[in-house]
């Protein structure tokens, strides 16, 4: 596998993310010849090379794409948004701004392009972060590229949520809190889309090789930091009034994020257990720095 992936160029679109940093990580690692778009090359300058060259564009404006992906096998697009900022909504960035980045690839005559969405997203496209990306992933799917959607679980850098609520002394859980996820680490993500150039999966949903519950994610972060267990569940009457309330009374930029959580958090999530990185030594790393 990794001998035919050698061989190919990258394209990788949001580098300077968190996933878009192991991504680059794992290129610059394996020895693949890579080309990292950026808004500002010196936030990836630490990744040039003779094989990975660093190319400023911005995938909002199209002209800025012109010739980014001459010579390119495959485009990983990591692009995307989770709060809207900067005046740019959903449908800016995770749609148009993927749309425009295919466009060109398509234009260059790129042969595959794997896009990373997020967990079930396909099932909830009515929660405006999802409404974005399924969109744009309509578009891949008709482009006549070959294609690779990725739909990871929560990312380990998520987590963190749970961990500073246990610094505070107490995690606030929806329900029973016996809700499965098992999210996955950056590094063991960025290994599989790799691993996906010279794959003919079309989809596929991935997560870390542990699968827990809500309680024992929350539990986890009070060892690491020393703490015995203090966990308060909330009924789920809570989580629904609060959805309705931030989607009545405030704009899309304040609910969407919010939404996202509200409504992931009260389902299981588990997909398809890959890696070997432990959120327990992930938890325990930041209880050593923080």
């Amino acid at each position: 596998m990794l001998l035919k992936t050698n061989n190919k160029r990258i394209l990788l679109a949001g580098g300077t993310g968190y996933l878009g940093g192991h991504i680059a990580k794992a290129i610059q690692e394996r020895g693949l010849s890579a080309r990292l778009l950026s808004r500002k090359q010196e936030k990836l300058k630490q990744y040039e090379s003779s094989k990975i060259q660093i190319m400023e564009a911005t995938v909002t404006e199209p002209n800025t794409l012109s010739r980014s992906c001459d010579g390119i096998d495959t485009v990983i697009s990591t692009i995307g948004i989770t709060r809207q900022k900067d005046g740019f909504t959903y449908m800016d960035v995770d749609y148009q701004a993927n749309l425009n980045l295919l466009r060109e690839a398509q234009r260059a005559g790129v042969r595959k392009l794997i896009y990373v969405s997020a967990i079930n997203g396909d099932k909830h496209r009515d929660l405006k972060i999802f409404e974005a990306k399924e969109a744009f992933v309509d578009e891949l799917k008709k482009s006549g590229l070959e294609y690779t959607v990725i739909r990871p679980n929560g990312f380990f850098s998520d987590m963190k949520d749970f961990f500073q609520m246990a610094r505070k002394g107490r995690v606030f859980l929806f329900g029973s809190g016996e809700q499965l996820m098992n999210p996955i680490h950056g590094a063991d993500l960025a290994e599989i889309i790799l691993n996906m150039i010279d794959e003919p999966a079309n989809e596929c949903s991935v997560g870390g090789p542990d699968v827990l519950t809500q309680n024992e994610i929350a539990e986890l972060a009070f060892d690491a930091q020393g703490r015995a267990p203090n966990i308060w569940h909330l009924p789920d009457w809570v989580r629904r009034f609060s959805l309705w309330s931030v989607r009545t009374f405030t704009s899309v930029e304040t609910y969407g994020p919010i939404e996202f959580f509200l409504t992931l958090m009260a389902n299981d999530n588990v997909a398809m257990r890959y890696g070997t990185h432990k959120l327990r030594d992930f938890y325990f790393a930041e209880a050593k720095t923080n």
